[in-house]
């Protein structure tokens, strides 16, 4: 596992809203043209599940991360969506000066981007998904649809430590994962977890929508990823659109930590050659 210094450079910010303050933490690259990367984590989770991705990329781009609306030090929040998560996240890139970024998405960051790109397509260099599901109305059933609905009150019915220890566990196949994410869920209350998670997926079906994506875009998926029907899901986004799939093996649902090197390694090679013109040049 990489053991890379964090960037020292990593400013902490905050993007004040009607709806709450939304954290934010930004390590500028040396070269101003370098492109920026925003890594989106997933529901429940916070900014530190990109704490294996921001050293590596940190050299070559500039890097920023986020507490997502309502969660770790983006919260209260009122009224979450992915709309308005979207709609949060224009905001931080104006206020950074970045007409376009390269957005990655672990699991519900790759529901938000996916709202970003229905309202500011042109913004978005590339967008990779780590273990996260595509907008589009033919991959889901009734039956997928009618679980989804059920998420709040189902996790509202399991002890507080067993819903953790349950929730922190799924997600990794290494002690890393398990731990990072227990830390995360560690702030929250039961029912504030519980409806967060209820928010999450009633969102989704809520704001699901026909996309058609026009930036290159890349999707991993840990090969031991469990939760839902993720794994089958970007299976068949991969056959609908032709979008690259790479299975990255022995990683849960946060493949990312699960499996930092080999993540970073087809991130970077994926950026390598989609953010380069026929010159050489970045676009």
């Amino acid at each position: 596992m990489s053991n890379e210094k964090y960037p020292s450079s990593m400013e902490q910010k905050v993007l004040s809203s009607p709806r709450g303050n939304v954290a934010y933490w930004i390590s500028r690259n040396a070269d101003p043209s370098a492109p920026c990367l925003f890594f989106l984590h997933g529901l429940s989770a916070d900014h530190t599940m990109f704490d294996l991705q921001l050293p590596f990329f940190s050299k070559s781009y500039t890097v920023a991360v986020w507490d997502a609306p309502a969660h770790g030090l983006s919260r209260p929040y009122a009224d979450f969506s992915y709309g308005n998560c979207a709609e949060e996240l224009r905001s931080v890139l104006d206020a950074e000066g970045f007409s376009k970024a390269v957005l990655v998405g672990q699991s519900m960051g790759g529901y938000i981007i996916q709202a970003f790109l229905l309202k500011y397509p042109e913004r978005v260099s590339a967008f990779i998904g780590i273990d996260t599901c595509p907008f589009g109305m033919q991959y889901y059933s009734k039956s997928d649809l009618f679980w989804l609905r059920q998420v709040e009150w189902m996790c509202l019915c399991i002890p507080h430590k067993t819903l953790v220890r349950a929730v922190a566990s799924s997600v990794g196949t290494m002690e890393y994962t398990r731990e990072n994410m227990a830390r995360a869920l560690s702030v929250y209350g039961h029912r504030e977890l519980c409806h967060l998670m209820g928010l999450g997926y009633r969102g989704f079906l809520r704001e699901n929508r026909d996309l058609t994506i026009g930036c290159p875009t890349l999707i991993l998926a840990g090969e031991k990823d469990r939760t839902g029907k993720v794994l089958s899901y970007s299976r068949a986004w991969h056959e609908s659109t032709g979008f690259p799939l790479q299975i990255i093996q022995n990683a849960a649902h946060n493949s990312n930590t699960d499996q930092p090197d080999e993540v970073n390694a087809l991130i970077g090679s994926f950026l390598e050659t989609t953010l380069k013109s026929k010159d050489g040049n970045a676009i």
